[in-house]
């Protein structure tokens, strides 16, 4: 697309043409040579009519074009976004034994309470466009499953990986902070957030989650903490001894206190989601919470265009003096 760097010297057009032109016209409505009589001027051979007209012609249209080169036409050939730094979110998800139990529906169908969370999460993904995202995940362990990144299509990918039995069994909650924690502590968004999810105790690993909180108040980095799953006994997948599936009703622990405590230290929230429901509403809620105001500035690089009007216009200047001195030479 073609812009002009300085667009007003159109003003030159009329400045210099209206003039000319006037000129032109009192030239013409006087004679130039004074005779007794022009009867045999008649008799000479006539050129076209329109032939008396086109050195004016030519000479406006250089002026135009000269005109148009000093307006500074250019187009834009690249375009950079910047971005100003906006939050940093590592999701720590819980993959241990405990998140097959199967006390959640989403669209009309008992599911595990895992892929309820990737499907909620997904959609908390989706809506952070702007902010980069992690993913940790841990059972037994922890470690990092995607680390921060803008690429949402990546990001997904390696949420679809997520799985029950990805780690060894058990609950290590203070790993998991802490790996999400070695992910976010060294970037420089504006705002740094941990958002985990466990429906368990902690029974693994080797880091209190208490001291985990406390070094996050530290660097700056709020965590927000879930507690998923249904009160009182839940239905769990069982296999039996040639393999089939039952389900058996069992009680799942979770360590409702410790959670608190996490999200207070570091000035975050704790919510329980009992439901599809409540669990996408917890989201929605974070995503507010933390929105930042995503300032962008375009730098556009130009390519100038001004040089072959510059050579248009002397061209239709020496166009017009070789015509006034040779075909179209006129009487004085």
């Amino acid at each position: 697309m073609m812009v002009f760097g300085n667009f007003w010297n159109i003003l030159w057009i009329p400045i210099l043409t209206i003039p000319l032109l006037l000129l032109y016209l009192r030239r013409r409505s006087r004679g130039a040579v004074r005779y007794s009589t022009v009867s045999f001027l008649k008799k000479l051979p006539q050129g076209p009519t329109w032939s008396r007209h086109l050195l004016i012609l030519l000479r406006i249209a250089a002026l135009v074009l000269l005109v148009i080169a000093l307006m500074r036409p250019r187009e834009g050939v690249e375009k950079t976004r910047i971005h100003t730094e906006g939050v940093d979110i590592v999701l720590a998800l819980d993959v241990s034994g405990s998140m097959a139990a199967e006390d959640f529906t989403i669209r009309g169908k008992r599911e595990n309470r895992l892929f309820v969370v990737k499907e909620v999460v997904r959609e908390f993904i989706q809506s952070r466009k702007n902010d980069r995202i992690g993913i940790v995940v841990f059972g037994g362990r922890a470690y990092t499953l995607c680390p921060l990144t803008l690429d949402q299509g990546i990001l997904l990918q390696f949420l679809d990986r997520a799985r029950i039995g990805l780690v060894e069994d058990g609950t290590a909650i203070g790993d998991g902070i802490t790996t999400a924690l070695n992910r976010i502590r060294m970037t420089r968004a504006k705002s740094k957030v941990v958002i985990l999810l466990t429906d368990g105790v902690q029974n693994a690993g080797k880091i209190d989650p208490k001291t985990a909180a406390e070094v996050a108040k530290a660097i700056g980095v709020k965590i927000y903490t879930i507690g998923v799953g249904s009160k009182g006994a839940v239905p769990f997948p069982m296999k039996d001894a040639i393999g089939r599936t039952f389900y058996q009703l069992i009680d799942i622990d979770l360590d409702e206190g410790l959670l608190q405590t996490v999200a207070q230290t570091t000035s975050g929230l704790y919510f329980r989601a009992t439901d599809t429901e409540a669990l996408e509403a917890i989201y929605h809620r974070i995503d507010a919470l933390e929105k930042t105001k995503i300032e962008s500035n375009v730098y556009v690089q130009y390519r100038e265009r001004f040089v072959p009007f510059v050579m248009a216009g002397l061209l239709f200047i020496l166009f017009e003096a070789a015509l006034s001195q040779t075909v179209l030479r006129s009487l004085p």
